[in-house]
């Protein structure tokens, strides 16, 4: 572990009761996040390569990472963007208080969203503006829309799947651990999910 690059999302269970400051403790991250969440070092972005990756708290302050977002995603110039958050957008359900980032990943062409919490596999359609884009095809071109994915659970907690909802083009639940491997090559993103056996269970890839 010592020898692998993590980059933490913060989610409801690290802050639970203790705050923030004891889940960064364990992190040297990036300190160039929302002023409000200054120090706790739980909102911040990157680039690898071409790749700008930017990290949102979805448990506090999120007015202030919304001008914060506006500002990271305007002045990256990278060729690929990512978003990573605890709380989804898109996922089981819609969370309504994080729609206002969804304008900002539209208007910035977001490629991809990492999300968690639902313990439940679920993949979007491309979306953009609260609705379904492109043609349905596991082929996202041309800034199409955001994909949104949570990868299910790594852990021993599965929850219950809930209905189907419009932006679903995968939802299920395996009740086994998943995890994602997504690799970036010129204008190509292939992203693979396979569970905790190495079954691969889902894949798309997005185009520029």
């Amino acid at each position: 572990m010592g020898e692998t690059p993590i980059v933490p999302v913060i989610g409801n269970n690290d802050v639970k009761d203790v705050g923030a400051a004891r889940y960064a403790s364990y992190f040297h991250l990036p300190e160039n996040g929302a002023h409000a969440l200054a120090g706790t070092q739980t909102n911040y972005s990157f680039n690898y390569g071409f790749l700008h990756i930017a990290v949102l708290n979805t448990e506090m302050c999120i007015k202030q990472q919304t001008k914060w977002l506006e500002a990271d995603l305007a002045g990256a110039d990278c060729e690929w963007k990512i978003v990573a958050m605890h709380r989804p957008i898109y996922g089981g359900n819609i969370t309504k208080k994080l729609i206002e980032w969804s304008r900002i990943i539209d208007k910035y062409k977001v490629d991809l969203v990492l999300q968690g919490h639902n313990h439940v596999y679920s993949r979007s359609y491309p979306v953009k503006g609260g609705k379904v884009t492109g043609d349905g095809s596991d082929m996202v071109r041309h800034h199409e829309g955001a994909i949104y994915v949570v990868v299910n659970a790594s852990g021993p907690k599965f929850n219950a799947l809930k209905e189907d909802q419009f932006y679903h083009k995968l939802h299920f639940q395996n009740n086994k651990q998943m995890y994602a491997g997504i690799s970036i090559s010129g204008k190509t993103l292939k992203y693979e999910a396979y569970d905790v056996n190495g079954q691969l269970l889902d894949q798309f890839t997005i185009q520029h």
